[in-house]
Formats: structure tokens, C-alpha cells, sequence
């Protein structure tokens, strides 16, 4: 985020990743009214699904969460979100979607360096939420 604030002192505007993503959502058919863009600088999975509980607190009627992330990441965003949303008052049901576009095979993730590197970190980061981070989500 630091060269992106230096510009912004200077005066250029910078699209984030979010702009750029419901700009997508809407040429893709995706009606604007559908579209909820949370507020925050979300900087890691547990930021995310912290800021997403907050929201669906405020709209209690919403009991349906699709959770699209790499192949990769994908078991670790599953256990970081059904973790944090798991005491509102209405149950949320999160479904996973791996993203289609992704390098990554999950089938044969030892035979490429980056995968093994990849699959090796997100173990490291599911043991680090499971002892630590956990407890940032407190209920």
C-alpha cells in the first residue's frame, strides 16, 4: 500500500483491487444493487472474515456466504471464515469455490517448486491460526 499512498499525496487516484472487481461484476451482467463492497483495508484472510462478520451481523436476513479463493488458500479461507461466523445469530452456510484460474493443480501440487512452496505455507499458516490468530476472532 505505500507507493499507492505516495501517489495519492501527489494527487493520482489509484483504482484498488475492489474497484477493479465490481467494475468487472457489473460488465458481467452483475446488477450494482447486488454488489456490496465492504469498507476497510482487509490486508489478510482474517481481516476479510472479520470485516464479513461484522457486515452480516448488520443484515441478519443474509444466511448464504460463496467464498471463492485459490486452490491453494481455499482450505484455509474455509476454516477462517466458518470459524469467525460461526456465532452470529442466524447460521450462515459458506460454500467453497476454487478459483478456476489458478496455476495451481491440487492433484499434483509436488512436482512444481512453487506449489510445494505454496501447499508448505499454508500448512505453516493453518497451524499459526489454529494456535494464535484464533483467538483475534473471539466471539
Amino acid at each position: 500500500m505505500g507507493p499507492y499512498q505516495i501517489l495519492e499525496k501527489r494527487g493520482v487516484r489509484v483504482e484498488t483491487n475492489s474497484e477493479q472487481a465490481v467494475r468487472s461484476l457489473i460488465a458481467l451482467g452483475v446488477s450494482a444493487d447486488s454488489i456490496a463492497l465492504l469498507p476497510g483495508d482487509a490486508r489478510s484472510t482474517l481481516n476479510e472474515a472479520t470485516a464479513v462478520r461484522d457486515y452480516l451481523r448488520e443484515k441478519p436476513g443474509l444466511d448464504t456466504l460463496i467464498l471463492v479463493s485459490s486452490p491453494a488458500h481455499m482450505r484455509r479461507a474455509e476454516l477462517i471464515f466458518k470459524y469467525s461466523l460461526g456465532d452470529l445469530p442466524v447460521p450462515v452456510t459458506v460454500g467453497c469455490s476454487p478459483s478456476s484460474y489458478s496455476g495451481f493443480n491440487p492433484d499434483k501440487w509436488w512436482r512444481r517448486k512453487e506449489d510445494i512452496q505454496f501447499v508448505m505455507s499454508e500448512y505453516l499458516k493453518i497451524y499459526s491460526f489454529r494456535l494464535f490468530e484464533k483467538r483475534e476472532l473471539k466471539h
